[in-house]
């Protein structure tokens, strides 16, 4: 179930809601193509033989890969209407709790912490837990900024 908000002034009465995103699997031809994209090749996101037997005993994500999915794992959770655009506004925190193992799921739990006007639009704080099914600890947290810009 998402978080619905019938325009951009009307975030502000959704502070303290949350939603959950669907599961996700980081497969490693995802982490090839982002240890590609990133020019970051070490041996624990590509090295199959040497992973099994390294610290986490397979191959994981990039944290970098993990956070670039917000977008993707939060798609969905906040709709707002009458928005012109959203922009994304930047990181406040971000902490990277665990590593996520090749082919572990991944979900989204996005909630609305802040919502300030601005004379662009509406900055809206989130905090974001990206949870590892079959883990306690969640694999990320991000406390992210968005600008939603009202229709004119």
């Amino acid at each position: 179930m998402s978080i619905v908000a019938e325009s951009p002034a009307e975030l502000a009465s959704c502070v303290g809601e949350a939603a959950t995103g669907e599961w996700f699997t980081i497969d490693q031809q995802r982490i090839q193509s982002f240890a590609d994209a990133t020019e970051d090749w070490q041996w624990i996101h590509l090295d199959a033989e040497r992973a099994a037997s390294g610290p986490f005993g397979s191959t994981i994500a990039h944290g970098y890969l993990t956070l670039s999915l917000l977008p993707r794992l939060t798609a969905g959770l906040l709709e707002v209407g009458r928005t012109a655009m959203v922009v994304n506004y930047g990181l406040d925190k971000v902490r990277f709790l665990q590593p996520v193992p090749v082919d572990a799921r991944v979900r989204a739990i996005t909630e609305i912490s802040g919502v300030e006007s601005t004379s662009q639009g509406y900055r809206v704080s989130l905090k974001t837990t990206i949870e590892l099914d079959g883990a306690e600890r969640p694999a990320l947290i991000a406390e992210t900024l968005a600008l939603f810009v009202p229709e004119a």
